[in-house]
């Protein structure tokens, strides 16, 4: 054999075995057949559409961010005027997008508009309150409503979706769904109990640290409210928590704190989050926080300055607990409860993932059965597997012993792609198999156009060596504009398309590449060895 086709053929096999390697592993001894199935099933990573799982659609509640902005922007005006004596009688939000201040002393009514101008003009319109002396209306201009939705929307995706790989679900989808782009497509492959799934999307993340306004811990809101004859403080909010051992006579089961209504840190704020065993209790779990260095500052600052005070950790509106400031802290903190091991967990993931910048709703909750991916891969692999052989077919006939050839290439592309599939972790959905049978009809192109030329060429009175290798040098850059073509359309394809759409890309992409090798290198390897063997006076079968 000549050197350079035995290297040739090493290669070959070389790359054979490494896509074997790929879609079955080492083989053990003994195997069987099943066996060998298993690790196949376990190497090729099924979609949604065929081996079922869970379909979610959320609505994001944009409308709370914008409120949360309004609630932050009242609470720095009322500190900023604080710091600069300016004397005003209350600042609160009117709703979502209005703020109201009132009775701003005459002589400092220059220096409150100098501030509004400097602090909050870029997003908010201001002007005198009708019929009111000292008052001014704050209004959240449009252009800003606008930006807090597209932030709000692209926050809550990229926030669930890392709360999802972070629970290791193979392959999800997770994409902006409907004409407004308020709702967030989910779709979990494999995850035919979606519970937990849906417990770490839901929880809202939103980690608040705020000072307790009132060291009693009511038991019911109606108590709290009595208790301040029906007026809660200004600037101060109730919210409802867990039991503790300062709670009110008869309370149980939960109670209310009043607590300051702006956060000193809020979930944005975090670095990092981890779960650890309470040191005092090891059979519970704690999590433990840390700070960025924006937020360790004004985190010390506050405790420094608010020492033998209660400090409650609200987490998604809910007071997990309120331990009492013993000393400055500056970046870090523990979150501590009743919680297992799998709660604290699950709310390290929340945490590491990022607050949810608004709550979410569940529109739809679709579960698909696995008798429906069973019966989409049957007919898929029918449809292929019957493509694969009209093909053999037509080849053997039309073409002869070269047809064989062209099997060769082509069940060797088939091999390759679904190794690459295992690879790279990619997954196979039904429009993927549709890019399968494509490949294969793209591979018995690129077959027909090289052995019409060698017709051609030997028809023209070449020899069998001459006619294969000008056949295929001549082919071979007419397969390569059909393919770069293909693949820079299944490229665009891939990035502007949804998740299905994203899955023929992939399988076509990867089967017109495969079929680059099998078509030109490995066909006329074979050819080269079988030209070898022949004698020169006999004709080429094709």
């Amino acid at each position: 054999m000549n050197p350079n086709l035995k290297w040739k053929a090493l290669f070959i096999l070389g790359v054979i075995l490494i896509c074997l390697f790929g879609l079955v592993g080492l083989p053990s001894f003994p195997t069987s057949l099943d066996k060998v199935k298993d690790n196949f099933a376990h190497q090729i990573k099924l979609g949604l559409d065929l081996q079922g799982g869970t379909h979610l659609i959320l609505q994001v509640q944009v409308q709370e961010a914008i409120s949360q902005e309004t609630d932050q922007t009242a609470g720095r005006l009322t500190s900023q005027l604080r710091a600069k004596n300016i004397r005003y009688e209350e600042i609160r939000r009117v709703d979502d997008t209005h703020i109201q201040v009132r009775g701003v002393a005459a002589e400092n009514a220059a220096q409150f508009r100098d501030l509004v101008k400097d602090q909050v003009s870029r997003d908010w319109d201001w002007a005198p309150a009708a019929g009111e002396a000292g008052g001014y209306v704050l209004t959240v201009r449009p252009s800003a409503i606008v930006a807090i939705q597209q932030q709000t929307m692209q926050q809550s995706l990229e926030t669930i979706e890392r709360r999802i790989n972070a629970l290791g679900l193979t392959e999800p989808t997770i994409q902006f769904h409907g004409r407004d782009d308020r709702e967030i497509l989910v779709q979990l492959p494999g995850e035919g109990d979606p519970t937990r799934a849906k417990e770490v999307i839901s929880q809202g993340g939103q980690l608040e640290l705020k000072l307790v306004e009132d060291t009693t811990a009511y038991s019911s809101e109606i108590a709290a409210l009595t208790a301040h004859n029906g007026i809660l403080p200004v600037g101060t909010e109730l919210v409802r928590g867990k039991n503790e051992a300062n709670a009110a006579p008869g309370a149980s089961g939960e109670t209310w704190y009043i607590l300051q209504r702006v956060p000193v840190v809020t979930g944005r704020d975090l670095r990092n989050a981890q779960e650890n065993r309470d040191t005092r209790n090891p059979s519970q779990w704690q999590v433990n926080f840390s700070l960025s260095t924006e937020a360790a500052p004004r985190f010390g600052a506050f405790t420094e300055q608010n020492i033998g005070r209660q400090m409650a950790i609200v987490l998604d509106h809910r007071v997990t607990t309120a331990p009492r400031i013993n000393g400055r802290i500056e970046d870090s903190g523990v979150i501590e409860g009743t919680f297992t091991q799998q709660e604290a967990h699950d709310l390290t993931l929340v945490l590491r993932a990022g607050a949810l910048p608004a709550s979410i709703k569940y529109l739809e909750e679709r579960t698909v059965g696995p008798s429906l991916g069973a019966d989409s891969i049957r007919h898929g692999m029918q449809a292929s597997i019957l493509s694969l052989i009209v093909v053999m077919i037509f080849m053997l006939i039309y073409y002869r012993l070269s047809g064989a050839n062209a099997i060769v290439a082509l069940v060797l592309n088939l091999v390759i792609l679904l190794a690459a599939l295992a690879y790279f972790g990619a997954v196979l959905t039904l429009p993927g198999i549709a890019g399968v049978i494509l490949t294969i009809g793209m591979g018995v192109d690129s077959n027909v156009l090289v052995f019409e030329r060698i017709r051609e060429e030997l028809r023209n009175g070449k020899a069998a060596v001459s006619a294969v290798e000008a056949g295929f040098s001549k082919a071979f850059l007419t397969i390569v504009d059909t393919h770069v073509t293909t693949v820079v359309s299944a490229v665009f394809l891939f990035f502007f398309g949804t998740g299905t759409i994203k899955g023929f890309a992939i399988t076509l992409t990867i089967g017109l590449l495969a079929n680059l090798f099998t078509a030109i290198y490995v066909s006329k390897t074979i050819f080269s060895y079988h030209l070898g063997k022949m004698d020169r006076q006999s004709e080429l079968s094709i």
